[in-house]
């Protein structure tokens, strides 16, 4: 039993299964997995004739953030593409929009009686504590089966964490590695005889380079009526124009393949390089897929391993990508989980500030960086890790932005947020707001290293190499205020040590307007 089964799947919360003649299977909207576990459960326990099985779109769901509507078309368009895929298989498919998932199971049982109602916990903390009390609020036993959708679920390195221990995702994920065999030569020889290939994954993107296109799925029928349902309801923000995401199965695994042919080879050299030119480089763009059950997490790293071992991509791009998915993405799950309920209150560093304006009008600052990046995330509702990471989180945390407040802007405007993702990428690792549980450092940097990883600062108004002034970047400034402010808790940190030691170059008239210069910059938007 995993570490999150002994609390929400003791006999306090789960109703033992009996045999029972009639199965209700509630399939959630981000568990569209071709083989799932309630299906087969109660397949098993009823036959195909003796079950139904419901999805609902809840209202009240949609508006617990104003999403991307690119992920509200992605999301609904790939739950109804799901409904039609099962009744094509034979299942008899209950497919309800209600005002909340509570409603829409009671009108599905007052209309289809069930003596049970059977589901797939919820990868996130809330829509599991709902579904441990879903017995009563409907009088149906309720079996609540194991996610099937992360394989810290199957093994867990550490599956009894101490409260405030420091666990380093590196050492997580090589007995991830170990225990599923995955690009290893013998039982503990990594392939490539190197665990990780980081040093030879920071390069910025050469002119002469130009990246492929990411797939682009034209819209049928179903989605260009969601497309227009979305759009007439005028939820959430950005905009369904341009809308070409995979939302089926099929073409999930047609944009996995697209990927693994085209782009790979060429991932892990530039995954850290960002450019005014090119909006995914050679990311695969498959997380979207990934977080809906479209894509399944081993089959796409056995993808990739092919790919190695065939001599069609290189151990560096490849073990890039498998640290992705086996190290960062099972990682940041199990952080989850382990600071869950608390983490969305985490705020170490104190950061108070409100989000300026420009994080919903990228047009709104003279920042070229940020002005692609939170462009991109407005128009396409994605941008790649390192924009995240480095542009957008970067700057939050140096401008001090409260880490709530951040996690929700992410939440409302990336296609692959989902409650389980953001908290511990923006929280956790993006801010360090937990206090160093999940990243052992923040990820602070100045424009020096946007400049080098990118061609943003190319036609900048500011300039990158300035420190302070008028035409002085606000990376900078802002990156040297913060090590004043906190010098004494950086210091502490052995991975930030050389960082903080920047400081003697500066002289006391040089902090002070280091700290003036911030203090007027970020004045511009507090109030």
């Amino acid at each position: 039993m995993v570490w999150w089964q002994e609390k929400f799947l003791s006999k306090a919360y789960c109703v033992k299964p009996i045999m029972s003649t009639t199965q209700t299977v509630w399939i959630l909207g981000d568990q569209l997995l071709q083989t799932h576990p309630a299906l087969e459960a109660a397949t098993a326990a009823v036959g195909r004739e003796n079950m139904r099985v419901v999805l609902i779109e809840s209202q009240a769901r949609r508006r617990k953030y104003p999403y991307q509507r690119k992920k509200l078309v992605l999301l609904l368009s790939a739950m109804r593409h799901y409904a039609a895929a099962l009744e094509a298989a034979g299942y008899r498919v209950d497919y309800r929009q209600a005002a909340t998932f509570t409603d829409g199971l009671r009108a599905h049982l007052a209309e289809q009686p069930a003596t049970r109602v059977v589901t797939m916990a919820a990868s996130h903390y809330a829509g599991r504590h709902f579904q441990q009390q879903l017995a009563a609020q409907l009088d149906t036993p309720v079996d609540l089966l194991p996610n099937t959708q992360f394989l810290v679920e199957q093994f867990n390195p550490y599956p009894n964490p101490t409260a405030d221990k420091r666990y380093v995702m590196e050492n997580f994920y090589r007995a991830m590695r170990r225990h599923f065999a995955v690009l290893m030569d013998g039982e503990d020889e990594p392939a490539g005889g190197e665990w990780n290939f980081d040093k030879e994954n920071r390069k910025p993107l050469p002119k002469r380079v130009e990246p492929p296109a990411a797939p682009h799925y034209e819209p049928d029928e179903i989605t260009r009526q969601v497309m227009a349902e979305v759009t007439a309801a005028n939820w959430g923000v950005g905009t369904v124009a341009g809308f070409a995401l995979a939302v089926t199965h099929q073409e999930a695994a047609s944009a996995l393949g697209n990927f693994i042919a085209l782009r790979l080879a060429h991932f892990g050299a530039y995954e850290d390089a960002m450019t005014t030119r090119h909006d995914t480089l050679f990311h695969s763009v498959l997380s979207p897929y990934v977080n809906l059950g479209l894509l399944e997490p081993m089959a796409m790293i056995r993808a990739a391993e092919r790919a190695y071992r065939e001599e069609r991509a290189p151990i560096n791009s490849v073990e890039g990508f498998v640290r992705q998915l086996l190290g960062w993405r099972e990682f940041m799950y199990w952080q989850y989980w382990r600071q869950m309920p608390g983490m969305l209150d985490q705020n170490s560093w104190h950061a108070t500030r409100p989000l300026p304006p420009f994080f919903w009008d990228g047009t709104q600052t003279e920042m070229n960086c940020l002005q692609h990046a939170i462009g991109r995330a407005i128009e396409t509702g994605y941008t790649h890790h390192i924009e995240r990471l480095m542009l957008i989180c970067n700057f939050a945390m140096l401008a001090g932005l409260d880490p709530r407040e951040v996690n929700d802007w992410f939440m409302s405007f990336y296609i692959d947020a989902y409650d389980w993702v953001m908290p511990p990428n923006v929280i956790g690792m993006g801010l360090n707001a937990d206090g160093g549980l999940t990243a052992t450092k923040p990820y602070i940097a100045s424009a020096n290293y946007i400049n080098k990883m990118s061609d943003y600062c190319t036609d900048c108004r500011y300039d990158h190499k300035a420190r302070t002034g008028d035409d002085a970047c606000p990376f900078n400034f802002l990156y040297w205020n913060f090590l004043i402010q906190h010098e004494k808790r950086l210091r502490a940190n052995p991975r930030l040590g050389r960082n903080v030691l920047g400081l003697r170059h500066l002289d006391e008239d040089e902090r002070t307007l280091v700290k003036e210069q911030a203090a007027t910059f970020l004045a511009g938007w507090d109030k």
